[in-house]
């Protein structure tokens, strides 16, 4: 055994393999390539004289001494950093920090969330990514992303969440398809989200329960580009309140009167509950205290 030969990159690298389960998840979430994951760990395997890895079909999982130095290692770690980061505070941290958000939570709280994060974290790299909320969950638990902003509830036993408030949502269309529908007009375009959103099931409910012509239901993966094509006569939409504010105010959208309710869309903060790093667990922190309806004020 050769201990003097192991650096903390090869601990982190079998970490970030047992938290995410394959060596190319590792790869990605250390910003390298699988071949140098690979190397890293037939060197640590070297040193230590010990297989930590065996080979399951065409998985690769841990031996019992892997499991034991993943167990040993990571308080020690994670220790380590805390100790760091506690001689110079999180404005010293560095690294990249990956964040995935829906386009309803990314207008509604994170511009703000995010310059505070620069200003206390100024050398912590953000990679940000608007996608769906399905899509936001696969890359939350696959290791590519490290926190997420999502429609909920979400529940998985490798998440852990946190309620960050909800979105109010509201008819509108522009003032002249407004004024066509309040004069009776019922088999107009209607605009929702696709059938994956949280507001597809909101909305197909409501236009049941209104007199719109449910054959006039058109879908849409992109809340902006919903909004402008309502703007622009096409139609009546169900739109989440931060992300047509000012679409409102200058007139450009109408609120559509004597609509059915909608129920507040409910969102959630999430990390992987296996990432126990200082700076996520302290921006997951930070996250969990924010309040969408007050960011929406």
């Amino acid at each position: 055994m050769s201990i003097n030969r192991v650096s903390l990159y090869h601990l982190e690298t079998l970490l970030w393999i047992d938290r995410l389960g394959t060596f190319s998840a590792a790869a990605e979430r250390l910003n390298t390539t699988q071949p140098t994951v690979s190397a890293r760990m037939r060197e640590l395997e070297q040193r230590l004289g010990t297989a930590l890895f065996r080979r399951e079909g065409r998985a690769m999982s841990l031996t019992a001494a892997g499991r034991k130095l993943v167990r040993d290692c990571d308080p020690l770690l994670r220790d380590m950093q805390v100790a760091l980061l506690g001689s110079g505070g999180y404005g010293e941290a560095s690294g990249v920090v990956r964040i995935g958000a829906g386009e309803i939570a990314a207008a509604s709280c994170l511009p703000a969330f995010v310059a505070g994060l620069k200003a206390d974290m100024p050398n912590v790299g953000l990679e940000i990514e608007i996608d769906l909320t399905a899509n936001l969950i696969q890359q939350l638990l696959t290791g590519r992303t490290d926190i997420a902003f999502a429609a909920g509830p979400i529940a998985h036993p490798a998440l852990k969440t946190s309620p960050i408030g909800a979105v109010e949502l509201v008819w509108l269309a522009s003032p002249i398809v407004a004024s066509a529908f309040a004069g009776g007009e019922a088999a107009l375009p209607v605009w929702s989200l696709a059938s994956h959103s949280p507001i597809h099931g909101r909305m197909r409910e409501a236009i049941a329960a209104s007199r719109i012509a449910q054959k006039s239901l058109n879908l849409c993966n992109n809340a902006r580009t919903m909004i402008d094509i309502a703007k622009a006569g096409g139609g009546i939409g169900i739109f989440p309140q931060p992300m047509v504010r000012s679409e409102v105010a200058s007139g450009a959208l109408a609120r559509i009167d004597g609509m059915p309710a909608l129920a507040p869309v409910e969102f959630q903060v999430a990390m992987r509950v296996a990432d126990t790093e200082p700076v996520l667990t302290q921006i997951f922190e930070r996250a969990a205290k924010l309040n969408l309806a007050e960011a929406a004020a």
